[in-house]
């Protein structure tokens, strides 16, 4: 959806936003006075504050061509971390074929060093994102015509941004250095200055703030896609998650949970269909905590606005232009097959596997699986003989670049409707972009997140209650996927009945005070890990549990035995971060000596 941010700037107030190439995250020539001047004012600071919401899609970071929008392309500095968080998480492969971007591919199986210039693109695009949150706070110090009230408001909104890219950093890197508005950097040429080292633990001032956001922002506000106040509680609960403080955070997700808003002033609950969340036509709704908004044939040319992160997420061939990347796991699949009580197998479901086309080629006839399914599958994974939204049932290997290498399925969270997409597709370039918003945090997230925190606190029946709320969201057929009253013309609509043999159901009373604290633990992993798959979650949920070694040294172990792509994946200590961009390292020598200092083991 077209939103208050994709502007086009001012050219004065895009000479003091643009970097260029070659330089670190903080060598950057500093604003000019004159600059500075002409934008310390009501009108002025708020254009900053529209830049600093832009950096969010990654896609407005120049790198050294003032028209070349992204930071390299759009999908290596992807704001739903499609690479960091569900193929690094084993939800999905890279795709395509081992040779295309094989540095996905490097980084997927944790071979990537520090030299993957995809890290490096991730590291400049984020602080680049810091860096106009704190311009914004730094001119904001000298405005005149704004009340305190409105300042307040305003620097709220740039600390939750600000939060929010450093967030994005944290989880990556882990050790990164801090930098506010108040640096040197912004009143000295000294470019020693803006080399700063990494070595202190960030999340306090992460949290500093998200507290500022929180108890500033307002509830409502007059534009969609502005953070309120609810959703700075919502990171805030969420950082102390990551920094398991789960007394702190657990009130406030419990107050987001019974009183929470969205920016327009609507209740926060679950969508009756959990589609709703990845429809352009439906986006912005009850569910939306905070979201990046895309838009799509808005008038401004080209697909600048529009989601470029998931560019190759299309199946390959077929009615999409590219590019057949981002093709989920097995491992994955098998994890919706439910039982004969429509519960899932939360330790032994490769055993239950779903059954595939894999080595089928697409003129040959192939039942898809007849067995208990978990409905939220088939939103998830496109797979064979089942419709793919409205563009026709998934008609199997046609669509896949290379099924020996990366299986037979595909990415669908990211895909635009065929029936909407005069509206919301660009297809402009030789990759499609689309209008379908990222949702970086969701209603159903907030739940599962408290469900912990109520398990880690000894309340498994609470903790129980938020996972069956997601649960019967999941059971109501309503949202199931349905067959095509044509399949030859799918547009014509749907029957009444369900596209696969779908059975799921809540947990019954007292199963997790039954099982205890640690198989409540281990439902709300799987619960999360079958409601937000294919979201960039995956990998930074299993580093935080303390569990990824073990998870994903498992998922190569079993799906290796079925693609080839990551034959040679294998998962140590040191991968529960990724490394120090050596470009940064090299470019923060001070004195003879590099001011950044590399994680262990890289």
């Amino acid at each position: 959806m077209k939103s208050f941010y994709h502007i086009l700037l001012s050219a004065a107030m895009a000479t003091s936003l643009l970097t260029g190439c070659g330089k670190s995250f903080l060598n950057r020539t500093p604003q000019s006075s004159l600059d500075e001047a002409a934008l310390t004012n009501k009108k002025g600071v708020n254009n900053l504050l529209i830049g600093a919401y832009g950096a969010l899609d990654g896609q407005d970071f120049k790198d050294g061509d003032l028209l070349n929008l992204a930071g390299g392309s759009g999908y290596t500095v992807s704001p739903d971390n499609w690479i960091y968080g569900s193929v690094c998480g084993g939800e999905a492969h890279k795709g395509s074929d081992p040779g295309d971007a094989a540095a996905i591919l490097q980084i997927g199986t944790f071979f990537g060093n520090a030299t993957n210039g995809f890290f490096n693109d991730k590291w400049r695009v984020d602080y680049e994102g810091v860096r106009r949150c704190n311009f914004v706070l730094h001119v904001l110090k000298n405005v005149k015509d704004m009340t305190e009230d409105e300042k307040k408001e305003l620097a709220a909104e740039a600390r939750f941004l600000r939060g929010h890219f450093y967030s994005d950093l944290k989880k990556m890197f882990d050790k990164v250095p801090w930098v506010d508005e108040n640096a040197e950097s912004y009143v000295k040429l000294n470019v020693d200055d803006y080399k700063i080292p990494n070595d202190k633990d960030i999340w306090p001032m992460i949290e500093a703030d998200f507290k500022y956001a929180a108890e500033n922002l307002n509830e409502v506000q007059d534009v969609i896609g502005r953070a309120n106040n609810w959703a700075a509680k919502a990171y805030l609960a969420k950082t102390y998650l990551y920094e398991k403080k789960y007394t702190d955070a657990l009130p406030v997700f419990e107050d987001i949970i019974a009183n929470g808003k969205t920016a327009k002033g609507v209740s926060f609950h679950l969508m009756e269909k959990f589609h709703d969340n990845f429809d352009a036509f439906t986006e912005n709704n009850a569910e939306a905590v905070f979201s990046i908004q895309y838009s799509a044939n808005d008038g401004s040319g080209g697909t600048g606005n529009a989601n470029q992160g998931e560019m190759l997420n299309y199946p390959y061939n077929g009615p999409f232009s590219c590019c057949g990347f981002y093709q989920p796991s097995q491992d994955l699949v098998n994890s919706y097959r439910t039982d004969a009580k429509g519960l899932p197998y939360l330790d032994n479901f490769n055993d239950h596997a779903v059954k595939s086309d894999k080595g089928i080629a697409s003129s040959v006839p192939f039942t898809p699986d007849a067995d208990n399914l978990d409905p939220r599958l088939d939103w998830t994974v496109g797979r064979r003989g089942i419709p793919f939204l409205d563009w026709g049932n998934h008609p199997g290997m046609d669509w896949i670049r290379d099924q020996q290498s990366a299986g037979p399925y595909s990415a669908l969270k990211n895909v635009y409707m065929q029936a909407t997409q005069d509206k919301y597709y660009d297809g402009n370039g030789w990759a499609p972009g689309n209008a379908i918003n990222y949702v970086l945090i969701r209603f159903a997230d907030v739940l599962l997140m408290a469900a912990e925190c109520q398990a880690q606190a000894g309340d498994l029946n609470i903790a129980q209650e938020h996972v069956n709320t997601v649960r019967v969201r999941a059971a109501n057929p309503i949202g199931w996927v349905k067959t095509y009253i044509d399949p030859s013309q799918p547009m014509a609509g749907y029957t009444n009945t369900p596209a696969a043999n779908y059975k799921i159901s809540t947990y019954p009373p007292g199963a997790f005070t039954t099982g205890g604290k640690d198989w409540a633990m281990k439902a709300i992993r799987f619960e999360r890990k079958l409601e937000l798959a294919m979201e960039g979650h995956r990998y930074f949920d299993l580093v935080r549990w303390g569990i990824a070694q073990t998870e994903i040294n498992r998922y190569f172990d079993y799906e290796k035995t079925i693609t080839t792509d990551i034959a040679n994946g294998s998962f140590a200590a040191k991968n529960v971060r990724f490394p120090i961009p050596q470009r940064q390292i090299d470019l923060s020598v001070k004195n003879g000596a590099s001011v950044l200092k590399q994680n262990q083991g890289y």
